[in-house]
């Protein structure tokens, strides 16, 4: 009974020990929604953004907010979007430029459109009229940038657009059209201008012309989808040309997702941030953004600060309405929150804990035999007991923690225009592409048999100890080595499994070509198995076999002599 009474009280620790640990909203390569949405709490909404921006007489702006919210489900955004349909109402014809301007509005020519829908701003400045209006207005502009900009008009060694006096020349004309409006509203941020003015003299000054170009095309490619009052207002975000570009190839990319990139970037104002959050998440990134938008902008800010995916279970949000799940949880989700080191950490413990317990519990249950009472030793057991829960930890990671085995979806670079030059086109003729040999689940796979063969080493180590203190003659402990010669051998076992189910799994298609991550399952069990049997088992098995010889002398040789002088 006493018995059973230890197995239960065990098994019920350790399942509450590994239940805790389910429960912990803190992962290695994902950030849970759980700490988003507490990291959103008591911060503006989605929705104040789009009703400042109505406020602020910014129409076209607000209308993309409208349409994020309702894509994220973000609180309030039936009442936004009443606001802005209100507004709309009452003046229809400003969601053409976005916003109320009747100098503009008179400039590119809104009064004669029919439709009062929203026009990209590079569609209302390539019409002809519109476009001599917009050159003669800017010329006459005093601001030094922008006359620096109108000289490139004069250039004729250009490298993306045709020179402006050529017949297709319109294409430059409208880029320069629409970056000096929003240079002479002042709406380029301070980094930005100062980019433009730099480049446009170099390139005035004979230089290469690509840099500006390449900044014209991010804002007219911007101008194609954007309004004049949504353009305005993401370019005094942006604050450098890099940048610039990150957010025009995510944009271009972005399709549906384009009012949750564009009310990600003036919700946080850290457009940079929101850049290499993309470039590191390509895939995903979209997603995750669109999502984050409905806690608040505490919660975008979280998860640009984690540059971590998004994750969500379905299972735990059940499980949590119910307490006392729910009480643990939210007193968790604080930690993961404010303490996300410490946070995983306990995590751990707790998985280790079970383990520990559940193996404890199995050694409860086990009835020892007579004979076998003189080879126990006090307390090995715990330490036995603690390498399976460390065992225990590994496997529960690999099955639970998400997006582990996943690879990188990160992009070196997006696409940007090279025109090569003889000299470029040989040495690119010459090197082959650099590529990496590792990828991300290679890493993982070599990380995980190094730690189970490390396991299997210690479990070894452990069990030779056992075995040098236990209360029985040299000669019993020699025969109770050679017993465990598999395992002691268990790691080569281990090794030549891995690598055979690796090369099943490259040939079936189910992970990436990698021979090294296949073979250095069976290296590592060679390595850990030759340092043991060489430094460990051998000394002990020598040590052993004298103590024997000293207790109990081989007789082979006095018989012998007996024998000898008993003949003669």
């Amino acid at each position: 009974m006493k018995r059973w009474a230890w197995f239960l009280i065990c098994s019920l620790l350790g399942l509450v020990m590994l239940l805790c640990g389910w429960l912990v909203p803190q992962h290695l390569r994902a950030v849970d929604a759980s700490v988003l949405r507490q990291a959103g709490r008591k911060t503006p909404a989605l929705t104040s953004l789009g009703l400042a921006l109505l406020n602020a007489r910014n129409v076209g702006a607000a209308q993309l907010v409208v349409q994020a919210a309702r894509a994220s489900h973000a609180p309030g955004r039936d009442q936004l979007e009443a606001a802005v349909a209100e507004f709309l109402r009452e003046q229809p014809r400003v969601q053409v430029l976005g916003t109320p301007d009747p100098y503009l509005e008179r400039l590119l020519g809104v009064a004669s459109r029919k439709d009062p829908a929203p026009a990209p701003l590079t569609e209302l400045v390539l019409r002809l009229e519109s476009r001599d209006d917009v050159m003669a207005r800017l010329q006459a502009s005093r601001r030094p940038v922008v006359r620096e900009l109108l000289r490139l008009r004069e250039l004729t060694n250009t490298v993306i657009f045709p020179p402006s006096h050529s017949a297709s020349g319109q294409a430059l004309d409208a880029a320069l059209s629409t970056t000096g409006l929003l240079l002479e509203g002042e709406y380029f941020s301070r980094g930005l201008t100062d980019r433009l003015y730099d480049t446009a003299a170099q390139a005035n000054r004979g230089g290469n012309p690509l840099a500006i170009e390449q900044l014209l095309l991010d804002v007219m490619s911007l101008g194609q989808r954007l309004s004049w009052s949504q353009l305005a207002a993401l370019v005094q975000k942006t604050d450098d040309a890099e940048t610039l570009r990150l957010l025009t190839h995510f944009l271009r990319k972005a399709d549906g997702h384009l009012p949750a990139l564009y009310a990600a970037v003036l919700f946080t104002g850290k457009s940079a941030a929101v850049g290499r959050y993309l470039l590191e998440f390509s895939q995903t990134g979209l997603e995750d953004l669109s999502a984050s938008l409905a806690w608040n902008v505490g919660a975008v800010n979280e998860l640009l600060e984690r540059n971590q995916r998004l994750y969500r279970s379905a299972w735990r949000d059940t499980v949590v309405k119910y307490n006392p799940f729910g009480a643990f949880y939210d007193f968790a989700v604080d930690y993961a929150w404010l303490m996300p080191g410490f946070t995983l950490g306990m995590k751990w413990l707790f998985y280790v804990a079970a383990g520990f317990l559940l193996a404890m519990a199995v050694h409860h249950l086990r009835r020892v035999p007579a004979l076998e009472r003189p080879l126990q030793v006090r307390g090995f057991h715990y330490v036995r007991e603690f390498l399976f829960g460390l065992g225990f930890l590994v496997m529960v990671l690999l099955l639970s923690e998400p997006f582990l085995a996943q690879d990188s979806q990160k992009v070196e670079s997006p696409f940007r225009l090279r025109l090569p030059t003889v000299d470029s086109v040989l040495a690119t003729g010459s090197h082959a592409p650099a590529s990496s040999f590792m990828n991300q689940l290679s890493l993982l796979t070599l990380l995980l048999f190094f730690v189970l063969q490390a396991l299997i080493y210690t479990a070894c180590l452990i069990k030779l100890a056992e075995i040098r203190r236990q209360t029985v003659p040299p000669r019993i402990k020699l025969k109770l080595l050679e017993n465990e010669d598999h395992l002691f051998d268990a790691g080569l076992y281990l090794g030549f499994v891995g690598t055979i189910i690796s090369l099943i799994l490259v040939s079936l298609g189910v992970i990436k070509p990698s021979l090294m991550a296949a073979y250095s399952s069976t290296s590592f069990g060679i390595i850990f198995v030759s340092i043991f049997k060489i430094f460990h088992l051998r000394p002990l098995r020598r040590k052993l076999l004298l103590e024997a010889e000293a207790v109990y002398p081989d007789p082979a040789p006095a018989v012998a002599a007996s024998t000898l002088a008993t003949s003669s």
